[in-house]
């Protein structure tokens, strides 16, 4: 996460970049499976089968990123 001038390297937040990025990186993901399920759901009301489709694939792609994000913040919180 980028400051302009300056890198924020954990003094202001407490969190360095690094695992901050995973943290956002995670929580952007799971928003983002989130919010195409409205637009699923706004496909298949209009009878659009093949925007529905890509929508859920797209879900699909959030949902593993989310998972692996997931899975990383386990294994370094827990070491």
């Amino acid at each position: 996460m980028s400051t302009g001038s300056g890198q924020e390297t954990g003094e202001v937040t407490g969190t360095r970049d690094k695992d901050y990025n995973l943290i956002w990186f995670t929580e952007q993901c799971l928003s983002n499976a989130l919010r195409l399920e409205s637009y699923v759901q706004d496909a298949d009301r209009d009878g659009d089968s093949e925007l529905a489709d890509l929508f859920r694939k797209a879900q699909s792609e959030s949902r593993k990123g989310a998972e692996q994000g997931k899975q990383l913040l386990r294994s370094r919180l827990s070491g």
